[in-house]
């Protein structure tokens, strides 16, 4: 066997052009026939003058000739170290992951902002937890206050304005804590799990990204992707942090359930809908740990199947503007109920639609008293079919005596037999959770922490609309409007946003945007300031009311006088700061046919259900109409068409 080994030199130890050493420090290369192996860069803590480490003249002149030489295109391409046949290496964050090429373990780019999302707010909890065991978190990136010595020029004061009282009291807390940073294994920190972890490029993130872990449990039911986990903890050297596991995701809470073994934050991000772990979930995490939900089966929550969103969740969806937010009250109520069977209750941290899905941080706490609250944080929606008003019908009643709560039934309903606005009949739909789905002291906090160190995520600036968007929201009204639908309601001009909303505070009442709808009116007003409105502009934008059929309800709405005079100057007020700023509030669409990808199928491929599917709903237009005379013409009576400049100019003098 022909042994050829070249070692690599120091700029010390012989000159080489720049052209041909294109690094200072090369790799040791042992070439067998066949066969090539690379190995790391050599140790720079080595003397290059020792006579061990340094090479005659004649073995100089075989390196530099080794270097200039052209490579051998006989030789095999050497691949990354670690990669599989078939497997590529993706890269998000932090972390690389292998992944195979085939459809054998789920893994959806688009949801990058998701995984940004979560790890900017276990980050904030982890601060939050740990700051109470006497444990501070270390963040790359973050800027820290820098303690500047004294001098006598400075008479006893900081440059910062700080006096040394200030700074020797500091400097006693910061003895008091200990600090941990990303990829350290903190004995009092976080003990998380995430319960479908299929490529394990959550969890590795998790262990790379996010400091105060204890450890990072990876679970998965498929033995691929058991295996991948394992190989992808070890490829990005965090397998001290995470550890595969290979097991039933409710199986694996009901056996963390004892209080001394539960997770601190537990994350579910399946396919589809997250109803059959929902149950374990709200046993297994810790008192006041972290749950992080992801619901994808948005048809069903969004309206399309009522009785089978009931069957899941306990709640009838409704097909409304609305149907976004009504989807993240439908799971926080369904987390609720599930938590009060074991005398535990959940506290919002942040709820948010994006996209095509949903995503839930709560808070799950355990307390007898506090669950006697729950039947009135829930509520059944009035739905009109015809105009869209809809109205909040509370589950139970509570009123303060004293000291003393006394609970009782609610009273109701809201609403009559028909809408008094546009005579048309209810949907019943619920129950949901009315009460806040943001906690606005910790949603700021993850805003501060992205917004001042932008680099640490890819998506840091939609994670700071979003934020900015959600800080921005009326925290105790539940639902909205969407603007478009008041309009096509009474068959008129839609009004610009700001003049609508100018309108409702000329009127007294509160208004904000929703992250969930980019034209949502969220107010306080009721349905009726709303249609008073919108009769005020029909007035000044009049519709044909013989076009109108006498049962439409813009009909019916528009032959009743409002009430109020509506006033539609622009306020400084209407328009927020998030807009104000041009923030990343809704993005446009990432890359091409993004979305909801195929499920994970063993060999890898695509189901062929799958296959028909987009075969049946793709191309239904093949013919398409290309020549203009073919399609439709509708004059504009406020447009006149000019042949030439002088026309134009004499038609606006006489016009």
């Amino acid at each position: 066997m022909r042994l050829i080994a070249v070692l690599c030199l120091a700029k010390t130890a012989f000159r080489i052009s720049p052209r041909t050493l294109k690094a200072e420090s090369l790799a040791l290369r042992i070439c067998w026939p066949g066969h090539h192996t690379h190995f790391s860069t050599m140790d720079t803590n080595k003397d290059p003058h020792d006579p061990k480490h340094t090479l005659n003249s004649s073995e100089r002149d075989d390196a530099a000739a080794e270097l200039t030489a052209e490579p051998d295109s006989s030789m095999d391409t050497p691949e990354e170290p670690g990669l599989m046949p078939g497997e590529t290496v993706v890269k998000e964050g932090k972390a690389a992951i292998l992944f195979p090429s085939a459809n054998e373990v789920f893994y959806n780019p688009v949801q990058e902002f998701n995984r940004d999302l979560t790890c900017a707010v276990i980050t904030e909890f982890a601060r939050e937890t740990l700051a109470s065991r006497g444990v501070r978190i270390a963040v790359p990136g973050e800027k820290e206050r820098v303690v500047v010595s004294l001098s006598d020029e400075m008479n006893g004061e900081e440059r910062d304005g700080r006096t040394e009282q200030e700074q020797g009291k500091e400097r006693q807390e910061a003895k008091e804590f200990r600090t941990t940073s990303v990829g350290e294994c903190c004995e009092d920190g976080l003990r998380v799990l995430e319960g479908l972890a299929a490529s394990g490029l959550r969890s590795v993130r998790f262990a790379l990204e996010v400091p105060g872990l204890k450890s990072v449990t990876a679970n998965d039911c498929s033995a691929k992707a058991a295996a991948l986990i394992a190989r992808n903890a070890k490829y990005n050297n965090v397998a001290h942090l995470l550890h595969a596991s290979q097991k039933d995701a409710s199986m694996l809470m009901y056996e963390m359930r004892g209080k001394k073994e539960r997770y601190d934050v537990i994350d579910l991000d399946p396919y589809g809908s997250p109803s059959p772990f929902l149950d374990a979930a709200v046993q297994a995490v810790s008192e006041g740990g972290l749950l992080c939900i992801t619901c994808t089966d948005m048809a069903v929550m969004a309206g399309n199947s009522g009785e089978t969103c009931y069957s899941k969740y306990g709640s009838v969806s409704l097909k409304s503007k609305y149907c976004h937010e009504l989807a993240l009250r439908i799971i926080l109520h369904s987390l609720d109920q599930r938590a009060n069977v074991y005398q535990r209750y959940i506290e919002p941290l942040l709820s948010v639609s994006v996209d095509f899905y949903i995503r839930v941080f709560i808070r799950v706490r355990t307390g007898q008293a506090t669950v006697k609250h729950s039947a009135s944080k829930q509520a059944l929606v009035y739905n009109c079919v015809g105009c869209g008003a809809f109205h909040i019908q509370r589950m139970g009643k509570r009123i303060l005596q004293g000291k003393h709560m006394k609970f009782s039934a609610a009273t109701g309903p809201p609403v009559g037999m028909n809408c008094d606005h546009c005579g048309q009949r209810h949907q019943l739909g619920g129950p949901v959770w009315a009460e806040p789905i943001h906690n606005l002291e910790f949603v700021q906090k993850v805003l501060a922490a992205v917004s001042g160190n932008p680099s640490r995520f890819g998506t840091s600036k939609r994670i700071e609309g979003v934020l900015s968007m959600v800080t921005e929201e009326l925290q105790d009204i539940p639902l909205y409007y969407v603007l478009d639908q008041l309009s096509s309601t009474v068959h008129c001009n839609t009004p610009a946003m700001l003049q609508f909303r100018s309108a409702l505070l000329h009127a007294g009442y509160k208004v904000s945007f929703s992250h969930a709808c980019k034209n949502a009116v969220k107010t306080d007003a009721p349905a009726g300031v709303l249609w008073d409105i919108m009769r005020c502009w029909e007035k000044s934008n009049p519709v044909k009311r013989e076009r109108l059929s006498e049962t439409s309800p813009a009909l019916r709405i528009l032959s009743t006088e409002p009430t109020l005079q509506a006033c539609f100057d622009i306020r400084e007020d209407a328009n927020p700061q998030s807009r104000k700023r041009h923030l990343t509030r809704f993005q446009e669409n990432p890359q091409a046919n993004w979305g909801p990808k195929a499920r994970a199928k063993a060999g890898g491929g695509i189901s062929s259900e799958l296959e028909d599917k987009r075969k049946q709903f793709q191309g239904k237009r093949k013919n398409q109409i290309t020549d203009s005379s073919q399609l439709k013409n509708f004059p504009c009576k406020k447009f006149r068409k000019v042949q030439n400049p002088l026309q134009l100019h004499i038609s606006n003098v006489f016009v």
